[in-house]
């Protein structure tokens, strides 16, 4: 168990390396952004005074060294645009994100886990149906333009929310919604499909046979049985929640991390981009290897098999 243990957490390290790296190359390739923060009439001595502060004007190696041994210290410099520390303003936006993607998260754990459920028990019924077609149309309709489409409705004809912003709880609930709409389709699918597969089994069947309540086979006997990849696309899922989007975040102008990249792009600001994918990965990778791990106290064939 150690050993696999000690084999998923050396995987997940690689992969923050291989994160670091693309991250680093990437931003560099993007362009320079002296090009943008120099004013027009500064000469080409101010032009490499200012390189030589910010530090591109050495080798990419070097400046990586420095990025990566600042870094696993929680330093991740200085913004360009803002002159401040990056983590302070990733810490700032966060809280906004994590507003909007806990919204997202109920309204998925409320509607998508028991509306699924039910619907491979009553496999063939108008809920059924109802349900396979919400997921179809979850799954096939972007968030952009079910954004736009919220903000014509409810903001601009009906004038019942705001269409921008953060401030009353009524600002969360356009965005909140276009967040979730897809993770909703996404989870109640995969919970119907896992469910369709334990219904027919022997022990559920046994269970109806013992004569116990339909509630308890199926939400004790069948659903934790089912709930194995249903957990693994949760716990990724949620991570995504959590962390946001940049789509949705832009559509509505919600100053979570999302809008703060964008921002971060269109200055080439390297340390907040860098920061804000190191941390995201790091969230992803963290909740992989979480995963991985009760895995293998839940069922010993994976890591015997690894």
């Amino acid at each position: 168990m150690s050993r696999y243990i000690l084999g998923r957490v050396v995987q997940s390290l690689v992969s923050m390396f291989v994160v670091s790296l693309v991250v680093f190359a990437l931003v560099r390739m993007s362009g320079d952004p002296i090009a943008i923060m120099a004013p027009p009439e500064a000469s080409e001595a101010d032009i490499a005074l200012m390189r030589s502060y910010l530090g591109l004007d050495r080798p990419w190696a070097a400046q990586y060294w420095s990025f990566m041994s600042h870094a696993i210290q929680g330093d991740f410099g200085k913004s360009v645009r803002f002159r401040r520390p990056a983590m302070d303003l990733i810490l700032e936006r966060y809280g906004a994100t994590l507003e909007l993607g806990g919204l997202a998260v109920l309204i998925v754990i409320v509607v998508a886990l028991p509306v699924g459920v039910y619907a491979a028990v009553r496999r063939g019924t108008p809920l059924d149906y109802a349900a396979r077609g919400f997921a179809a149309l979850g799954q096939a309709v972007p968030p952009f333009w079910l954004g736009l489409l919220l903000v014509l409705v409810f903001g601009v004809l009906l004038r019942w929310l705001p269409t921008s912003g953060r401030g009353t709880p009524l600002h969360v609930l356009l965005p909140g919604l276009t967040l979730g709409w897809f993770a909703v389709a996404g989870l109640m699918r995969l919970t119907r499909s896992a469910m369709l597969d334990v219904l027919g089994s022997e022990y559920v069947k046994l269970a109806r046979i013992k004569g116990l309540p339909e509630r308890t086979v199926i939400w004790k006997h069948a659903f934790k049985n089912a709930a194995l990849p249903v957990v693994t696309f949760a716990a990724l899922l949620f991570v995504a929640l959590l962390n946001g989007s940049i789509i949705v975040e832009t559509v509505f102008g919600w100053p979570g991390l999302g809008l703060l990249v964008i921002e971060a792009v269109d200055s080439r600001d390297y340390p907040i981009v860098q920061a804000v994918v190191m941390c995201l990965s790091a969230m992803y990778i963290g909740v992989n290897l979480v995963v991985d791990v009760l895995y293998a106290y839940l069922n010993p064939k994976i890591r015997y098999g690894s």
